[in-house]
């Protein structure tokens, strides 16, 4: 698979705060991907460093395998990292006209556009009168005029109300499945998990999980059991290998494991004791737990 951009030991300082340290992932042709993390992990910086508008302290970066430059590189790359700023007086046609004399590109492409994020009729409205998630939309209408390689996005969906964020997330994955690569930083345990298929988990500048959104709960999980006798149940629990702790919930026993067991072996395993359950269910952690569980005293919102 073709790679768009190769991070390696990407770090930086701002004084004595260490903004990034030795961040190194890939983003893969075709994917969408998320850099997910609290307020000051990190993510803005590493999208501001590939985008050439931060320097970065050490480290590297490269670019459709290093092939080009990185000015010439960014010529395929569309970006959204600040506010949409377009001219308030001016309709969103005349804006993205001007974007296209600044890019040299051809005016044909906005109206495939403003059709993609919804805008169509409101092309001749000026830019003064667009609620937040319309300036949005049209901030990503001009970032795709290019027909870009990737499209990177920084807090696509902030401060926009429910239904913004459910049509910029559409649009999203819209973009994605006409093969667009895609490259977001959010807080939101939420956004990431509806819209990404690979995710990279950021703290204090530092990666903690970094692959699919699946494998975050690709996990062994853990079972829910009842027996008549609990207090017994647990102290057969504990003798099993594959067992790293148990805890109460409700009455019943929950078992999370350390290696690998399924639901007939610790079946068979109570029953050589003795124990007849009353109740065995397997479960496995949800996304959510996971990503509190990575980011323990950090602040990630579920949105």
């Amino acid at each position: 698979m073709e790679t768009i951009l190769t991070i390696e030991n990407l770090s930086k300082r701002y004084g004595r705060i260490q903004a990034l340290k030795n961040v190194s992932f890939e983003i893969q042709k075709g994917r969408v991907y998320g850099i997910l993390g609290p307020n000051g992990s990190g993510k803005s910086t590493t999208l501001g460093i590939v985008l050439s508008v931060v320097n970065r302290s050490s480290g590297d970066y490269r670019w459709f395998n290093g092939q080009m430059q990185t000015h010439e590189a960014l010529k395929k790359v569309g970006a959204i990292i600040e506010r949409p700023n377009f001219y308030p007086y001016m309709t969103a046609e005349e804006n993205l006209k001007l974007v296209c004399k600044i890019k040299s590109i051809n005016y044909a492409k906005i109206n495939e556009k403003l059709d993609l994020v919804g805008l169509t009729e409101r092309k001749d409205s000026k830019f003064s009168t667009f609620s937040l998630g319309m300036k949005q939309r049209l901030a990503i209408a001009s970032a795709l005029l290019n027909d870009p390689e990737i499209l990177i996005l920084d807090e696509p969906t902030n401060g926009l109300d429910p239904q913004g964020i459910h049509q910029i997330r559409d649009i999203i994955k819209k973009i994605a499945s006409q093969g667009t690569t895609i490259l977001l930083a959010s807080h939101l345990l939420d956004e990431v998990e509806k819209v990404c298929s690979h995710v990279i988990v950021l703290r204090k500048g530092e990666i903690l999980y970094s692959g699919s959104v699946d494998g975050m709960s690709a996990n062994e999980g853990f079972f829910e059991v009842q027996a008549d006798d609990n207090l017994l149940l647990k102290t057969a629990l504990q003798e099993h290998p594959a067992i790293d702790r148990i805890a109460d919930e409700d009455g019943r026993v929950l078992v999370y494991l350390k290696s690998e067991l399924s639901a007939s072996e610790l079946n068979q395993f109570l029953f050589s004791k003795n124990i007849a359950l009353g109740h065995l269910v397997k479960r496995k952690n949800s996304l959510e737990a996971q990503f509190l569980e990575l980011t323990k005293n950090a602040t990630i919102q579920k949105n």
